[in-house]
């Protein structure tokens, strides 16, 4: 039987050197932030070399491609934006029409 450990995210990565520590969060069943949401708390810390750090990164991204091609997850990017107001200046007038910017 192997451990396993859940996280409901990442916290931190830090590099120091040729060494990186990922330290997994986990929301609080116990305490709360001021709008009463669970807070997110330090779980576990994952130390590794860059070297498998970029490996991994590698293989989370080819993991994303395939959940993004799958349909599971979007990523932000892919989300159709808001249309967005065109402003549309009279000929003539400055772009500040305040006398407390001119």
């Amino acid at each position: 039987m192997s451990n396993e450990l859940y996280a409901d995210g990442i916290g931190e990565i830090t590099v120091t050197g040729t060494i990186v520590r990922i330290d997994l969060m986990s929301l609080s069943a116990t305490e709360r932030d001021q709008n009463n949401n669970p807070k997110p708390v330090f779980r576990q810390r994952i130390i590794m070399p860059v070297d498998a750090f970029a490996n991994a990164v590698d293989l989370m991204q080819k993991a994303l491609g395939g959940l993004v091609e799958a349909g599971a997850v979007r990523r932000i990017n892919d989300l159709p934006s808001s249309p967005k107001a065109e402003i549309i200046q009279p000929s003539g007038s400055s772009a500040n029409a305040s006398p407390n910017f001119n």
